[in-house]
């Protein structure tokens, strides 16, 4: 069975840092690469039947157009890497979805990029470099 890797990527320059250095530990350790792009969805309580299905639609819109603009375009670009690469795009908490992905998927090792929040809200509301160094069920790089 081949090792796979998560790397939780939302386009950012950040995040293309923690691809890249997933993609040379792939490439060395002859692994795969899940790219996970999480769209973060608060949930509301005592929603109208017509709200939910605003939100239902909204949410459709949201992922069609993370696949459109982010995904897809990255994969047809690593697709001569010699890396085999697959994507997923879910909707939750960004570190609860990528230990749930990691876990599904039966993956080695999670990559993050650090985003570099500091002060108040990174102690209040903690960090998703934060929680997953907390939680993840497998070994979690975060690349500065």
């Amino acid at each position: 069975m081949t090792t796979k890797f998560v790397v939780g990527y939302d386009g950012s320059a950040a995040s293309r840092r923690a691809l890249d250095f997933a993609m040379e530990r792939a490439k060395a350790g002859g692994a795969s690469i899940i790219v996970a792009h999480v769209l973060e969805w608060s949930p509301y309580s005592f929603l109208t039947p017509t709200e939910i299905e605003e939100r239902h639609k909204r949410r459709a819109e949201e992922m069609a157009r993370a696949e459109t603009a982010i995904l897809a375009p990255l994969k047809a670009e690593l697709s001569g890497s010699g890396v085999e690469v697959e994507t997923a795009i879910r909707y939750g908490q960004v570190a609860d979805t990528l230990c749930d992905i990691a876990t599904k998927s039966g993956a080695a090792q999670i990559f993050i990029a650090r985003q570099g929040e500091s002060g108040l809200a990174a102690r209040v509301f903690g960090s998703v470099a934060g929680t997953l160094a907390q939680c993840a069920p497998v070994p979690c790089t975060i690349v500065p």
